[in-house]
C-alpha cells in the first residue's frame, strides 16, 4: 500500500527529491493545510474570544487523541508549547536554585537539553552524570548501575537517542530503582508517532515530552508534555495559561497553579500548529492508521533499504558501516558511521546532487523513512552511488 497521495502538496514543490530525513524536517500530509486556514477562520470568527474554541475544544480533542495513541489514562494531563526545551525548563525551574542540584542522564540527547544543563553547571552547585550510550550492547547494565549509585534530583533520558535511533532502554524497565523523589523526564520526540508506547503504567511518575515537528507530521511549533496526576510541583517559570480557569478572579498572594497539566502551561503561543497535528491524528484514526503500523511499515522500507546497499556493495556506504544492525531495537532512521566527515559530507553531496536529501553530523550519516516513501524508491541509491 502506497501512502503518497496523502502527501500531494510537499511532493509537489519536490517533484526530482527522494527526502531521506523526516527524521529531521518531516514533509507535512495535506490534512495539515485544510487546518492551517480552520485557525485562521476560528481567529476571524472569535477575535479575543477565539480562547474559548482553543481551550474548549480544540485543545481537549489534541489531548484526547494523544491519550488513545500514548495509552494514557488521563488527557488532561497534556499540556501544550512551542517546544519541548520550554516544557523541559519549567520543570528544571521547579528546584530551588540555591540549592544543590543532581542530574543523571546520558551523553546522547539532543543538543537544547545538552547545552542547557552545561550552563546549569556553571551554577556550581549542580552536577550532571553522564552514562555513555555507547557501546550499545550493555548500556542497559551501566544505566542501571548509575542508578544505583547515588540520588538524583532529576533523571533525564531519551525513549531513542537522535544521534543513532537505538532505541534506550524503556522507562517502565527501571523506574523501580528510582526514589519517589526524584523526577524523571523522558524525551519521547524520536519515539512518539514512531515506535508503539505505552504510558498507562508511568504516566503518573514521569513527565513525557514530545512534538510534532517530526513523526507526528505537523510542523514545528507544537510541543506538549504529559505531567503526573497530583504532582505538587510549582515551575517558577510560569505563564497566564498556567491558571487560565482563575484569570479572572482576584489574585491570591501565592501564585496558584491548574490543578492538571495546565500547571506546566506558559503563556500565548500561535496555536495553529494545534490544529495541525489534530488534523493529522484525526487523519490517522479515521484511516485506522496505527503506530504499530506505520512502524511495522517503516520496517519493510528499512529492510528494502538495505538490500539495496547489499546489491549496491559501496565501499563507504553498506551494512558494516551500519552503527547499529538491530532494527527491532530501532527507531525510523539509520545512522552509519564513517571513517572521517570529509568522507560523508562526500557521499551526501553525491546523494544530494542526485536528488536524494539525507543530514549528517559530524562522521554520521543518517537517512529516515517515511509514509511518503515506497520500496521502489530505493532504486534510485544504485543511479546516485554507482
Amino acid at each position: 500500500m502506497s501512502y503518497k497521495h496523502h502527501y500531494q502538496h510537499f511532493m509537489a514543490q519536490h517533484p526530482d527529491t527522494l527526502h531521506c530525513a523526516p527524521h529531521s524536517h518531516h514533509y507535512w500530509p495535506d490534512v495539515t493545510r485544510a487546518a492551517q486556514l480552520r485557525y485562521w477562520d476560528d481567529s476571524a470568527k472569535g477575535v479575543d474570544h477565539k480562547w474559548g474554541t482553543i481551550f474548549g475544544e480544540r485543545m481537549p480533542a489534541v489531548q484526547q487523541l494523544l491519550a488513545e495513541l500514548l495509552d494514557h489514562p488521563a488527557p488532561e494531563q497534556f499540556v501544550f508549547a512551542g517546544n519541548t526545551h520550554e516544557l523541559l525548563y519549567r520543570v528544571i525551574s521547579c528546584f530551588d536554585p540555591s540549592q544543590p542540584l543532581r542530574i543523571l542522564t546520558t551523553d546522547g540527547e539532543f543538543h537544547s537539553f545538552s547545552r542547557q544543563v552545561r550552563r546549569l553547571e556553571e551554577r556550581h552547585n549542580v552536577t550532571v552524570e553522564r552514562v555513555s550510550c555507547e557501546p550499545f550492547t550493555d548500556f542497559a547494565e551501566r544505566w542501571t548501575t548509575a542508578l544505583g549509585q547515588g540520588h538524583f534530583d532529576l533523571i533525564f533520558c531519551s525513549q531513542v537517542f537522535f544521534n543513532s535511533a537505538v532505541v534506550a532502554p524503556w522507562v517502565e524497565d527501571w523506574l523501580a530503582d528510582v526514589p519517589a523523589t526524584t523526577e524523571v523526564v523522558i524525551d519521547g520526540y524520536h519515539g512518539c508517532g514512531a515506535i508503539p508506547t505505552s504510558l498507562r503504567k508511568v504516566a503518573d511518575r514521569i513527565f513525557y515530552v514530545a512534538g510534532g515537528y517530526k513523526y507526528l507530521q505537523g510542523g514545528e511549533g507544537c510541543c506538549f508534555m504529559s505531567v503526573p496526576r497530583a504532582t505538587p510541583l510549582r515551575p517558577e517559570y510560569t505563564g497566564w495559561f498556567a491558571d487560565f480557569a482563575n484569570l479572572a478572579k482576584p489574585q491570591q498572594q501565592t501564585v496558584g497553579y491548574a490543578n492538571d497539566g495546565m500547571r506546566f502551561a506558559g503563556a500565548t503561543m500561535d496555536f495553529s500548529a494545534l490544529y495541525r497535528l489534530l488534523a493529522v491524528l484525526e487523519w490517522w484514526q479515521r484511516d485506522q492508521l496505527t503506530v504499530a503500523k506505520m512502524h511495522a511499515y517503516i520496517q519493510r522500507l528499512q529492510q528494502a533499504f538495505l538490500t539495496q546497499l547489499d546489491q549496491l556493495r559501496h565501499p563507504l556506504l553498506n551494512r558494516d558501516a551500519l552503527l547499529f544492525n538491530d532494527l527491532q531495537n530501532h527507531g525510523h532512521f539509520l545512522t552509519f558511521e564513517l571513517a572521517s566527515a570529509e568522507q560523508v559530507e562526500a557521499v551526501a553531496t553525491q546523494l544530494q546532487q542526485a536528488g536524494i536529501e539525507t543530514d549528517y553530523r559530524g562522521r554520521r550519516l543518517r537517512f529516515g523513512f517515511a509514509l511518503y516513501h515506497d520500496v521502489e524508491d530505493y532504486e534510485r541509491l544504485k543511479k546516485a552511488l554507482s
